[in-house]
């Protein structure tokens, strides 16, 4: 091979790769940028705000659902996956985003809800008819036992039994969401047929790839076997609001039939050059379902929720970090702090006294530092913390049900905010469906633009950094002793290295300054690519300040 064309070869794999250490953007489109003046969001919406996104350095955006849909879920429920829901505009719309997606160099991963669908779906409505219908057997259908009972003790993460009574039928269907939201049959192949063929209509549409809602609920246990407690339910020391979390998910969800579904939605992929993210929700062992959904031919990454909660420490992201890279040596995974589902991370761990947007910024630099892909939802880049709603304000059935126990995800789903001097911040000229906090109209986009100590204008310095260094978006990882093993608790450092580059990355999590001696093995402190301000180095050792960070090459 010439010289020529092994450099044709790197770029072509490196194009292949994309996804590999890249940052995708997260769109919620309900609440992205309203232009049909309705008060929610739409697609014609994402379109003219491509160019903030591409501003901020990331290599894709994922497009939360957009298709037809009654709303019982915000769009997770989705009667019809091959139609845009006229709320977010029309198929021609849809094509245009993607058009803008690509010509600012970026690519397009949309949504897919393929565990259940809604029960407005032609495909419910023909299951339940009857018992001998073709698509009979679409849906997980079940007697109920002598009693008239449930088929056993599986919950609805959404509260109550996980089964539906049906009166046509005269059984229960499985949902674990919403009773309007009924779980697909994936143990029938004419049910995986039918996903992969509307997940192939969007591919020659032009799309690069899929999220996957809830990745490993597709297979339930054949013999709808119960669900153990939780050794502290059994004791009665659990402390959680949900009775979801009251049981130990054996049966329902995370199935070995899975894995094998996964290299047929690979194999569809692999022809057009395109990646898949999936959601994993596994209490339990989330990790290691990463990590076999990632590694041979079935997914390219998987996110979990090990860092979208409350815990933020040294010892916690040490752990999560090292236990995907012993049990997933040849997996994928991306990390991410805040999503449509969760309280906004800077919320989620901002100690009282502390600055909230000093949590945003030594955030993203510790996700930029991470091995894996990183994922950011809108309003990161501004350090939007997570809205207070009144209960009449919300629309969220999840927080709906739970409340006031729990206040739901309508408090990470409000509108963005543009424009401070605008009427609802530029998000819309009509009474947005959820409200513009006051407090966010001083993070506007605007007011960040004019600033360049901002926490906007931090994330794009960081990702840009994170971008230009192959040790942090495809190198090694290693963790250095000293920090959250050692002395000081709250200090966790490790190496990035690849092609010779070795990079230090250092992150105190305490709200004291924390002392740390670079091992003599790991050679001098070198040039710094960023520090955060009262850092301290003298020879081999470093005072950081709280919630301080630094990366550096390694001499």
């Amino acid at each position: 091979m010439t010289e020529q064309a092994r450099f044709v070869a790197d770029d072509a794999r490196a194009e292949a790769e994309w996804w590999r250490g890249g940052a995708i953007y997260q769109v919620y489109p309900r609440s992205f940028q309203d232009t049909f003046g309705t008060g929610s969001g739409d697609l014609r919406g994402v379109t003219r705000r491509v160019a903030h996104i591409a501003s901020l350095g990331v290599d894709a955006i994922w497009l939360s659902p957009f298709f037809k849909s009654p709303m019982a879920d915000m769009g997770y429920d989705v009667s019809d996956y091959r139609a845009v829901d006229p709320m977010f505009g029309s198929m021609e719309d849809f094509d245009a985003l993607v058009a803008e997606t690509h010509r600012h160099g970026m690519k397009l991963i949309v949504d897919q809800v393929i565990s259940h669908s809604s029960d407005r779906h032609e495909w419910f409505a023909e299951s339940r008819a009857d018992r001998t219908n073709a698509r009979a057997d679409w849906y997980v259908w079940a007697d109920p036992k002598p009693d008239g009972g449930a088929p056993n003790n599986w919950l609805s993460i959404f509260g109550g039994p996980a089964w539906e009574w049906d009166s046509v039928r005269r059984q229960y269907y499985l949902h674990n969401f919403l009773a309007a939201q009924p779980d697909l049959n994936f143990h029938n192949p004419a049910v995986q047929d039918a996903v992969l063929a509307d997940m192939r209509f969007w591919l020659e549409r032009g799309v690069d790839g899929f999220r996957l809602d809830t990745a490993n609920y597709y297979f339930h246990d054949r013999w709808l076997r119960d669900n153990p407690p939780m050794a502290e339910a059994a004791a009665g020391t659990i402390a959680e609001n949900n009775p979801y979390l009251y049981q130990y998910h054996l049966f329902d969800k995370t199935q070995p039939e899975n894995l094998d579904f996964l290299k047929r939605l690979r194999a569809l992929l692999d022809e057009f050059g395109a990646v898949a993210v999936g959601e994993v929700g596994d209490e339990q062992r989330s990790l290691q379902t990463v990590a076999a959904y990632t590694q041979g031919r079935r997914l390219h990454m998987c996110y979990t929720f090990d860092l979208l909660s409350p815990r933020f420490s040294a010892a916690h992201v040490r752990a999560c970090v090292e236990e995907f890279e012993r049990g997933a040596p040849d997996g994928w995974i991306c990390w991410a702090m805040s999503n449509h589902d969760v309280m906004r991370h800077v919320s989620r761990w901002t100690r009282p006294g502390q600055d909230g947007d000093a949590v945003a910024r030594f955030a993203i630099s510790l996700l930029a530092c991470l091995r894996g892909s990183i994922c950011i939802y809108q309003g990161e880049e501004l350090g939007l913390q997570e809205a207070e709603l009144a209960f009449e304000d919300l629309r969220d059935p999840y927080g709906i049900r739970f409340w006031p126990g729990f206040k739901g995800r309508d408090g990470c789903r409000t509108p963005m905010v543009w424009e401070r001097g605008s009427l609802h911040a530029g998000f819309s000229v009509a009474k947005p469906w959820l409200p513009v906090p006051e407090a966010h109209l001083a993070r506007a986009a605007d007011t960040q633009e004019a600033d360049q100590r901002s926490v906007l204008a931090h994330y794009r310095a960081v990702l840009k950094l994170r971008a230009r260094h192959r040790a942090l978006t495809a190198g090694s990882i290693r963790f250095l002793d000293g920090g959250a093993a050692g002395a000081d608790a709250d200090l966790l450092a490790f190496v990035r290295e690849q092609d010779g580059e070795r990079l230090l990355c250092l992150f105190n999590f305490g709200s004291a300054p924390a002392a740390w001696r670079l091992p003599e093995s790991e050679g001098a402190f070198g040039e710094a690519l960023w520090k955060s301000p009262r850092t301290r180095i003298a020879g081999d050792a470093l005072s950081l300040p709280p919630l301080g960070s630094l990366l550096c090459r390694l001499d």
